[in-house]
């Protein structure tokens, strides 16, 4: 049975320091919403009512601009092994960028990745577990690598390219801020 909590309380913590994926959910107040798979070491929690995570590049940046449009955000985690469980975070969230002081106060939380294109972070207004019993079991095989070899290759002016050529505009015309 599902239930609501006001923080992540010590047992989801653990939960979530277990996964190696989440999935984001953000929409504009018009237009399309947007989930998105994430994974790579790239979250972490502050305290209970705080998490941040790290947001690499992707072919799209629709989080970035949906949260200069509406700052709702929905964090969701479904237990893949043992004991069923989906926890889902509701909050509201900020993306910051690498000329934002507070990159600089949390990147050093992450490990150093190519391609980091913004931090998110969200504050928790509420928790919400339920039953996660139609959730199929899968085994963690490893990361895949191709992101990071790509963001090799192309270096750092070369990100920087693709993000003014690719990240700049959301699937609904909307600004993501990720170039000044």
């Amino acid at each position: 049975m599902g239930q609501r909590y006001t923080k992540i309380n010590d047992k989801f913590q653990a939960f979530i320091k277990q996964q190696q994926i989440f999935f984001v959910a953000t929409a504009a107040c018009e237009g399309r919403i947007n989930i998105s798979p994430k994974g790579m070491d790239t979250l972490r929690i502050i305290h209970q009512n705080q998490i941040v995570w790290l947001n690499l590049t992707g072919s799209g940046n629709e989080t970035a601009a949906h949260l200069l449009d509406n700052n709702r955000m929905t964090l969701m985690f479904c237990a893949y092994e043992g004991e069923p469980l989906i926890l889902r975070l509701y909050g509201y969230a900020k993306a910051y960028h690498s000329r934002d002081s507070e990159w600089d106060q949390l990147m050093p939380l992450f490990p150093k990745m190519a391609g980091a294109r913004q931090i998110i972070d969200m504050n928790v207004d509420l928790v919400q577990s339920s039953c996660g019993m139609a959730v199929p079991y899968f085994e963690f095989a490893g990361e895949r690598e191709q992101l990071i070899n790509l963001t090799h290759k192309k270096g750092e002016a070369g990100i920087k390219q693709y993000w003014k050529d690719r990240n700049q505009i959301s699937l609904d015309g909307k600004p993501t801020g990720i170039v000044e």
